[in-house]
């Protein structure tokens, strides 16, 4: 997977999901909300939407109803880098896990990763809570 989305659009699998949230979303996303639907810390998802910046495939703003606030979304050149990763994308999934399976596994699967996904996002900080940024400011 990570292989197609090199060579399809020079992509990493978390900067496909990057553009591919963005895509989905009507307007710019806050980091914040970025960060806690993909369940990744703010400083990595800081990172990975730098380098989407610096391509061109993402943009950066302040937020204007809140100035701590960033707001993200996706450029034209980014939505045709997605597009263009997408059918090798999907196509690579579905013959390497989703055509493998049953409608009921494929069901049990979409089960078991909402369980895991939900567990993450209880466990695992997406944004540093007020006492540690105490301990550190």
């Amino acid at each position: 997977m990570e292989l197609h989305l090199r060579e399809a659009g020079g992509l990493t699998r978390v900067q496909y999901e990057i553009l591919h949230r963005l895509n989905e979303s009507p307007e710019s996303v806050r980091m914040t909300e970025l960060a806690s639907l993909m369940v990744c810390s703010p400083s990595g998802l800081n990172y990975q939407v730098g380098q989407l910046v610096k391509r061109g495939l993402v943009q950066r703003d302040s937020d204007p109803s809140d100035e701590r606030g960033i707001l993200v979304s996706l450029t034209e050149q980014g939505r045709a880098v997605l597009l263009a990763a997408a059918p090798g994308h999907v196509a690579t999934i579905r013959a390497g896990l989703i055509d493998l399976l049953s409608e009921q596994q494929v069901a049990q699967l979409a089960t078991i990763m909402k369980v895991a996904r939900d567990h993450l996002r209880s466990v695992v900080p997406t944004v540093p809570s007020r006492k540690a940024a105490d301990k550190h400011g």
